[in-house]
């Protein structure tokens, strides 16, 4: 199969990809996943009308007869209702049930109390001031939350308010990621001649994590193909979406083609017009999504960026609102025609600067970048304060 541009690339990843299905969560784990129907009050929410201030409650019409008799109290949390006569307060805590009879609530800094009797002091009371009514933030039967919103922790409390325990969302999709390379090495142990730190399973987890998704397994893999495709068959079984890094180019210990294609998986592409990254691997077993991810860390983590998000967002029915910007160039760049190439760079000021260290194995750069640069496949020279397209990283 050969090269195909990057924005065909996408197109295809977005064609083959269908919303996973929905299931019932309790809403302390619901944060971040899409509703997967409209949700509806049981309740009113307040249950009573109820005080929004520490101060007295009494009948505003009683205003013109003051002072007014003290009598009784209600704290937050009262149980039992209270009746309040004419011409009488009663003390009242924040968010304690408004007595009945009562309309209105006066903060307790604009009241003197002189033998048991209140004089106001507010020249600027309203009737029903400092009362959050019955029902105030939502009414029995009307419409919470509609589908397809992203549930932020606002939006949970939200939910809570009025009783839920669990809700309906688009789940998230469990993931795999299977490391491969007779050269790497685990940090914390020595390296022999010809090993490097592996570092793409710390790199992934941390930015899923960021992105609030999570690796339900990782497994390092050694340049086999028996053994890659027996683990690869494993993550397939469990997970909704693999991820493999490096074994991915055309290389004599490069397995990754051929154990997906012994698992049965659909190659859909392999290989991109684009710098870095351009041996990415993209197929599907039925509904289940795989990922090769070249080795080298830099093209491991602008693939994930520019293909992985994308896809996992689709999956569970989350809007992309990935950041896209034109910004002028800081500095000239020049570039061969035939490849789309992502920089790593840094926005300063209304400006972005493509950094140093561009090479894909190195991540100096990706480790201060808060954008990836995108030259266009075709374009070579880029003088400083042409515009160009920015894609901004998760931060």
């Amino acid at each position: 199969m050969t090269m195909i541009p990057v924005e065909q690339a996408r197109q295809i990843i977005s064609n083959n990809i269908q919303p996973l299905q929905p299931v019932e969560i309790p809403l302390s784990i619901a944060f971040n996943h899409a509703l997967a129907e409209d949700v509806f009050s049981t309740i009113d929410a307040p249950p009573f009308p109820q005080s929004a201030m520490d101060g007295y409650a009494f009948r505003f019409e009683d205003l013109q007869h003051q002072p007014l008799t003290i009598e009784g109290e209600m704290a937050a949390g009262a149980t039992v209702e209270s009746f309040l006569q004419p011409r009488y307060a009663m003390r009242i805590f924040t968010g304690a049930p408004v007595p009945a009879n009562a309309d209105t609530v006066v903060m307790l800094e604009k009241t003197t109390v002189k033998d048991k009797q209140l004089f106001i002091e507010d020249d600027m009371l309203e009737q029903g001031l400092n009362v959050r009514p019955r029902g105030s933030e939502i009414g029995i039967g009307k419409l919470a939350l509609s589908k397809g919103t992203v549930l932020s922790p606002a939006a949970t409390g939200f939910l809570a308010g009025m009783g839920a325990t669990h809700v309906k969302v688009f789940t998230h999709p469990a993931i795999h990621l299977i490391v491969t390379g007779n050269e790497l090495q685990q940090p914390g142990k020595a390296l022999h001649y010809g090993q490097v730190y592996e570092s793409s399973s710390m790199m992934l987890s941390g930015v899923l994590r960021q992105l609030h998704f999570s690796v339900g397994n990782i497994v390092f893999v050694q340049d086999d193909v028996a053994a890659l495709t027996n683990a690869l068959q494993t993550s397939l079984q469990e997970a909704d979406v693999v991820l493999l890094t490096g074994g991915v180019s055309a290389g004599d210990y490069d397995f990754v083609i051929k154990a997906a294609t012994t698992c049965g998986v659909r190659q859909l592409f392999h290989k991109i017009k684009q710098r870095p990254g351009k041996p990415l691997f993209f197929g599907m077993l039925q509904s289940k999504v795989v990922f090769g991810l070249p080795g080298n860390p830099s093209s491991v983590l602008t693939c994930f960026y520019e293909y992985v998000w994308d896809a996992l967002l689709q999956l569970a029915s989350l809007p992309n609102k990935k950041r896209k910007y034109h910004l002028p160039l800081a500095s000239a760049y020049s570039k061969k025609a035939g490849l789309t190439h992502f920089l790593k760079g840094k926005i300063v000021g209304d400006e972005v600067m493509p950094l140093t260290a561009q090479e894909s194995y190195r991540l100096s750069s990706f480790a201060v970048a808060d954008c990836l640069i995108v030259l266009g496949e075709d374009e070579t020279d880029f003088n400083k304060g042409d515009i160009v397209e920015v894609h901004i990283l998760p931060q």
